[in-house]
């Protein structure tokens, strides 16, 4: 029985798969009620946030900590980085600048509440696996470092020297280094991850599969080909200067709350602010920004959109072509409509894009896009009419089969008018989660290129391997298939965030041994190998207090700022270590005749950024640069103009125009977080923004789809996916909610719906999963005998 919920779960982790003819049980609460929907209008963050906010302080116990906590997060001269989102910080200083998802994040981490020995001498694992993915963390914070004991399954203590020596055993004991992966999560440490993957390297792998695999990846493969670059060109202030933000696929007032700030600022100044997304999302709308004491006394709104576009899911690419056929129609009697001389000196290919646009017929971006030619004319001349535009984007557009020719389209709309290389302008990918960016900034790629290896190897004294490694999809197949036996998982919930679910346990079940190093309890502990380790590590609100003193750790955002966080508060446990501490153990246990300084790295981590700057380009003097105020800025060439490309230009791709339809009678399936989420934890039932209370296990439909169903609102439906290989999963007793969505296409959440994305569905330009894009059917639920 779940100890939040008064309804039993059947052992194991059928959590969202549900059972014929009753109705599904989701991984939050299910603290019961009534579930309903509404539609709520109120305004993003404001009076709403603050009762939220509020309620997650009263559950965490931190009435007055949590508070003080907030007046240092994101604040420099002593300030620890959220671990939330990674929004960058306004460059004049900061203030107040929070969100509602950042204080929940923090608060949940701040708990009084601990999982002890004591706990885990109470109840099994297989007990645990018949509690709610919620009632898992809510149990508190992780104290001392755990092994699974078959005999009992349970938990046991076990000493970190221990630990450790079981860590180096078992990877020295496997036949080829390959049969290993390392897994991080978004929010490892640049120190840490340049430890991370020095490990990992020295050991003789490349298999480092990274959240980035499911999230972005799209993203860098797309920008490397076009830009050079791997990250967007954009900062803040160009976001502060644009005349144009074109804002795709993404939930700004969950996902990145405090681009509202920055949504809000713009539209006082005048700029146009479209939102392109399948679902009218609240960010769109109208903010209040909480910081800005008087409008919260006086409850004034700030709008945060001018415009709203709704492609259909997988429509973006139609969209986007069919703005620049409009801006090169308009071309042949505006003589400013393109950036000729820009064109000219600058890229590469345009003759055959242009040739591809004009041959594309109007008919058909507007069948695929799932937008009239009248909208997409109408955002042209939006797009037209600002001087400097910068497109920003999420994972609304990358989790699809055809994500990488989605962003090349991006780049390729800023290319015909100059808009890259100049204050206020430029492509902005959206990062989910803080420091993902800097993972792969600091080693955690599958794919490294040669000149870092070979920097990495002079400067470290090592041999890394040269083959590439396995992506977390890869990972998930070898695991299943014997060829990975280890498995070590630095943050996150990797059960839960990866496609396929029931795949996914399989694979990390066959293994030899599952390491996770977490903060809190969750599914991925439950779900291990033959042996198993829990090791607990600070979070970034806690001091780290070494040999060397008080240590400070950095962290980039999405547009390429780093700087230090500092923790402030004491550990919940005193047999706590920093993640340095844990990667240079579980190091020094696997390569015991290394020279790499594993345990001098530990004691003062300046050391290990010293290193880092005579391996990293861009990290050079990086001890004093880490600590001017705000931090710096990574250099970016194409920023400059400066295209380390093939060409040495920025390429247009004349990618081709991708049918996104469904087959008859099908639906397209995206996955998407509930406002009150984040990534896999899921603070409540109820998804404030979508005016949803009490209910995870939803479809969100669209009402002539339902009605072509002989659906009503909240019945019980049935949902099966389609996957590639002519394998299906189904899901039962969902709840179907009508919504303001494009017919033909229906939204629910993750992590319940990723068991309906097949592992063999993933994309071939990107090797993401087709989290975004899954081929499903909708039918009523039957009724029981």
């Amino acid at each position: 029985m779940n100890p939040i919920t008064a309804q039993p779960i059947s052992p194991g982790d059928e959590l969202g798969h549900g059972a014929p003819g009753a109705p599904a049980v989701g991984r939050g609460p299910n603290r019961g009620g009534e579930f309903s929907q509404e539609d709520d209008r109120a305004p993003a963050a404001g009076w709403g946030a603050a009762r939220s906010v509020a309620r997650v302080l009263g559950m965490a116990r931190e009435p007055l900590r949590g508070p003080h906590a907030i007046l240092k997060m994101n604040h420099e001269n002593g300030g620890f980085d959220c671990p939330g989102c990674a929004w960058p910080d306004a460059r004049d200083g900061l203030h107040l600048d929070i969100c509602e998802n950042g204080i929940k994040h923090v608060t949940w981490e701040m708990t009084r509440k601990k999982v002890d020995r004591d706990f885990f001498a109470a109840h099994t694992v297989t007990e645990l696996s018949g509690w709610t993915d919620f009632a898992l963390e809510d149990q508190g914070r992780l104290t001392e470092p755990m092994s699974y004991d078959p005999v009992s399954d349970r938990y046991v203590p076990i000493s970190w020297g221990d630990a450790f020596a079981m860590v180096g055993s078992a990877l020295r004991g496997l036949d080829s280094p390959h049969e290993a992966a390392f897994y991080t999560s978004g929010r490892l440490s640049n120190e840490a991850t340049f430890l991370y993957q020095l490990w990992v390297r020295e050991f003789g792998t490349n298999n480092l599969p990274d959240c980035s695999n499911m999230c972005h990846e799209a993203s860098g493969r797309a920008l490397q080909a076009a830009l050079g670059t791997g990250k967007g060109t954009c900062d803040i202030d160009d976001w502060n200067q644009a005349d144009l933000l074109l804002v795709m696929a993404v939930n700004a007032a969950s996902n990145a709350p405090r681009m509202l700030t920055a949504l809000a600022d713009a539209y006082r100044r005048g700029a146009q602010i479209v939102h392109v997304n399948p679902m009218v999302e609240a960010a769109s709308r109208r903010t209040i920004v909480p910081h800005e004491i008087a409008a919260m006394a006086t409850f004034h709104a700030t709008r945060t959109g001018t415009m709203n576009v709704q492609p259909r899911i997988g429509g973006d690419l139609a969209l986007l072509r069919g703005v620049a056929k409009a801006v090169l129609e308009r071309a042949a009697t505006d003589a400013k409509a393109i950036d000729r001389e820009f064109i000219r000196n600058h890229t590469a290919h345009f003759e055959a894009y242009r040739a591809l646009v004009e041959a594309t017929e109007w008919s058909d971006l507007v069948r695929q896009s799932g937008v009239s030619e009248k909208d997409i004319r109408g955002l042209a001349a939006k797009y037209l009419a600002a001087n400097r535009a910068v497109i920003s984007w999420c994972l609304g557009l990358t989790q699809q089969e055809h994500g990488v020719d989605t962003v090349r389209e991006i780049v390729n709309l800023l290319l015909l008018r100059g808009n890259v290389g100049r204050e206020g302008a430029g492509p902005s990918p959206v990062r989910g989660h803080s420091n993902v960016q800097g993972n792969r900034t600091c080693g955690i790629d599958h794919r490294p290129a040669a000149t870092f290896l070979d920097r990495l190897d002079e400067v470290c004294g090592i041999t890394s391997p040269r083959e590439h490694g396995l992506d977390t999809v890869a990972t998930i197949e070898a695991m299943r298939s014997g060829g990975v036996k280890v498995f070590v998982c630095m943050g996150g919930n990797f059960s839960l965030a990866a496609p396929d679910t029931d795949a996914t346990f399989e694979a990390l079940r066959n293994t030899e041994l599952t390491v996770q190093v977490s903060t809190k309890l969750n599914r991925s502990h439950l779900v291990h190998g033959r042996a198993a380790l829990i090791l607990p590590c600070l979070g970034r609100t806690e001091k780290d207090v070494q040999r060397g003193g008080e240590q400070g750790v950095s962290v980039e955002d999405s547009m390429s700022m780093v700087h230090l966080s500092h923790g402030m508060r004491r550990p919940p446990s005193s047999h706590l270590l920093s993640e340095c501490a844990i990667l240079a153990g579980m190091a020094r246990a696997t390569l015991s005749e290394s020279s790499t300084p594993w345990e001098s790295y530990v004691e003062d981590y300046d050391r290990i950024r010293d290193t880092m700057a005579a391996v990293l380009d861009g990290f050079e003097d990086f001890n004093r640069r880490v600590r001017m105020p705000l931090g710096f800025r990574i250099r970016q060439p194409a920023r400059e103009r400066v295209f380390l490309t093939a060409s040495g230009r920025a390429e247009f791709a004349p990618s081709p125009l991708p049918d996104v339809l469904p087959p008859p009678g099908r639906l397209v399936l995206s996955t998407v977080r509930s406002h009150d989420q984040w990534n896999t934890t899921i603070y409540s039932d109820d998804d404030r923004y979508r005016g949803v209370k009490n209910l995870r296990t939803l479809l969100f439909m669209n009402r002539a789809d339902m009605t072509e169903r002989g659906l009503a609102e909240f019945d019980l439906i049935d949902i099966t996916s389609f996957a590639r290989d002519g394998s299906t999963r189904t899901v039962w007793g969902y709840r179907v909610i009508a919504y303001d969505i494009p017919a033909g296409n229906v939204c629910g959440y993750m992590p319940e719906l990723n068991l309906l994305c097949a592992i063999g569905d993933f994309s071939s330009q990107s090797d993401q999963p087709l989290m975004k894009h899954q081929i499903v059917s909708v039918d009523k639920s039957a009724e029981l005998p």
